[in-house]
């Protein structure tokens, strides 16, 4: 029976009434999971829901899932905190607050306390260097010939990094092209490092979260085309360069 018991994938330690494997329906995303990840918090609201409940107990699914009412997506680092209690996200996350709710509602404390907000940031703000970075780009737009028509913007898909190169690999990380200027010391200033993504807000967003402001801004245009047919439109260019300070 013992062995039956341990093929079926019920678990075979201590007196625990759930299977050593769970699945879970949160929000209608399913994730499968051992148990012992469930309760690695004690006092969480998992913990309680799975040592100190019965499987009748708990809502399921129609397949018998244990179903969870909450965030589905968000869940995914839930449970990946509760594997081995170290927090990890990716370079540019922008749900930090609606994780931190998350956290709050299954009692992960030390979680919400590290999503709150300066918690996360490293290294520490006495530990950073001040320095500035400026970040550029070069892109073109049309203005139709009837002045109530929007413009057209077409961008290059090209954000470039100017400064310091510590403080640019500290900011960017992965997130930085590094190609045009390798093996460049950290002291050393350069203008060659361009980002991989082309959304300007992702760069603002990364500088904001290690303490960098915007401290003046600047951009130019001038008529790269224009034709002899008046019916055509008018073809500009543009750069626009941000610069970034952390006192």
């Amino acid at each position: 029976m013992a062995l039956a018991d341990t093929e079926r994938g019920v678990s075979s330690c201590g007196d625990s009434p759930f299977s050593e494997i769970i699945e879970l329906n949160v929000g209608g995303q399913v994730y499968v999971t051992r148990h012992k990840t469930l309760v690695a918090v004690p006092d969480s609201l998992l913990w309680n829901m799975f040592s100190k409940k019965s499987p009748k107990e708990l809502a399921r699914d129609s397949k018998g899932r244990f179903f969870l009412d909450r965030d589905g997506f968000l869940f995914r680092y839930i449970l990946d905190y509760l594997r081995d209690l170290n927090l990890v996200l990716p370079d540019y996350f922008p749900e930090k607050s609606r994780l931190q709710r998350e956290a709050d509602f299954f009692l992960l404390r030390d979680l919400a306390k590290r999503l709150s907000p300066g918690a996360v940031r490293s290294p520490s703000l006495d530990s950073r260097k001040s320095g500035y970075i400026t970040i550029g780009y070069r892109g073109s737009y049309t203005i139709g010939r009837d002045i109530q028509t929007d413009a057209k913007f077409r961008r290059v898909a090209r954000i470039t990094v100017c400064g310091k190169t510590s403080l640019a690999k500290e900011v960017f990380g992965e997130t930085l092209n590094e190609s045009r200027d390798p093996d460049r010391p950290p002291e050393r200033y350069t203008s060659r490092y361009y980002l991989k993504y082309n959304f300007l807000e992702q760069a603002f967003d990364k500088l904001t979260e290690v303490g960098f402001h915007m401290v003046a801004c600047s951009s130019t245009g001038t008529c790269a085309y224009t034709s002899n047919d008046p019916n055509e439109d008018k073809i500009w260019t543009s750069y626009t360069e941000y610069v970034f300070c952390r006192e």
